[in-house]
């Protein structure tokens, strides 16, 4: 009689922990030098000679990147393997880090896109590892690397001006997290080197997501609505994580209060991230939870134009309500997907179409609010921040709760 087939050397060779050590590691990039941006934007534009609308579009120019590197990591996947992709992403991140250390405009912008790209890359890869590699804990360890990227972005948003006083200036500030990238790389290595490229080269079609013409996916009314909702809740996102604190600084405050209001914004984020997506599913109240994170982050937005207060508590009740609006509009948007989606042909469609829109829109909009800021202030550009609300809300009211 046979023995039982042993296991591929591939999935023997790899422990789910050392995964997971990974994954935790490189999810901690995934937001971090990016966040660690804003907190220096005044002090850039300041040394750089250059108006809003430039230091806006510098990460801008990473957030387009990161949709252009979610669209092709498909296509480079199928080339190079998942696991060694990964791997590559994390460079490229250390690689556009090291690149902002110097002080000069072509250099931060390249330095930024290449970090956009392989944020970009390294997000897709992330949900396809944990899939592969540990699907019996799937909904555990996506929630881990969700508090894991908002905490690389907390800790990025406190130290920035710290670190810039501290290395001699903001070029070094953002230069660190390179360090962060190649101890995930560090810790990435051993896994995609057991996997081994005979592992993870030959990546098939899915045939479950084959099949939905992307014409069809625009003819698609829930599509649309999610996509617009999607644009609300990314324009929102981004355009707070750049603009946050330079908005307080402009109100009077030192750039160590105004990077600390980032970092209160991040964490807020964290807990709302986690439980309003499964409160949400519980009972099928999509609708009512999506409408309550709309309305937080619209009354935050408001506050903070019409009100500012700059010498009382108010900017921490109005940072806070951003907060819980944004850190649950995304996963909002992905659990309305999951649950109105019959097939994962469409599921795969929706999202693809929906978060493609939503980062184009995110990379337009902290641009487009410095070119407002540098015309007329901060006051057209947040109230830009409070239409993209509106949108969002409306796109709300259409999905509503009913099954697709």
């Amino acid at each position: 009689m046979s023995s039982p087939a042993s296991p591929a050397p591939a999935q023997r060779a790899v422990r789910p922990a050392l995964v997971l050590l990974g994954v935790l590691a490189v999810a901690v990039n995934l937001r971090a030098a990016l966040a660690g941006y804003p907190p220096l934007l005044e002090t850039i534009r300041a040394e750089l000679g250059v108006g809003s609308g430039a230091a806006g579009l510098v990460q801008a120019g990473a957030v387009l990147m990161m949709s252009a590197g979610s669209f092709g990591a498909a296509a480079l996947t199928a080339r190079i393997g998942r696991e060694r992709l990964l791997g590559i992403a994390v460079v490229t991140i250390a690689v556009g880090s090291l690149l902002r250390s110097v002080a000069a405009l072509p250099a931060l912008v390249g330095g930024s896109v290449l970090v956009g790209l392989g944020i970009g890359i390294a997000g897709v890869q992330l949900t396809g590892v944990v899939k592969e590699h540990l699907a019996d804990r799937a909904g555990a360890v996506t929630g881990a690397y969700v508090v894991a990227m908002m905490v690389g972005a907390t800790i990025a948003s406190a130290v920035a001006v710290p670190l810039a006083v501290l290395l001699g200036g903001w070029s070094f500030s953002l230069a660190v997290w390179a360090v962060p990238a190649m101890l995930a790389l560090a810790a990435w290595i051993p896994v995609a080197s057991r996997i081994g490229r005979s592992r993870t080269a030959a990546v098939a079609p899915d045939p479950h997501t084959a099949g939905v013409p992307v014409r069809a996916t625009w003819r698609d009314p829930f599509a649309r609505w999610t996509a617009c909702y999607l644009v609300g809740s990314s324009t929102a996102f981004y355009g707070w994580l750049t603009w946050l604190s330079p908005y307080y600084e402009s109100q009077g405050w030192s750039p160590q209060a105004a990077g600390l209001l980032l970092a209160v914004w991040s964490v807020s984020q964290i807990p709302v991230a986690l439980l309003v997506p499964a409160a949400a599913e519980r009972r099928r109240r999509w609708q009512f939870w999506a409408s309550l994170s709309v309305l937080s982050t619209v009354a935050g937005t408001a506050g903070a134009l019409l009100l500012p207060a700059p010498e009382t508590a108010l900017p921490w009740v109005w940072t806070v309500l951003i907060g819980f609006g944004v850190g649950s509009g995304l996963p909002l948007g992905l659990t309305v997907i999951a649950w109105r989606t019959s097939t994962p042909a469409r599921s795969a469609a929706v999202s693809g179409f929906a978060l493609g829109i939503g980062y184009l829109a995110a990379g337009l909009g902290p641009p487009t609010m410095g070119v407002l800021i540098d015309l007329g202030g901060f006051g057209p550009a947040i109230g830009l921040l409070v239409a993209a609300g509106l949108v969002q809300g409306l796109a709300v009211a259409r999905i509503g709760n009913r099954p697709s």
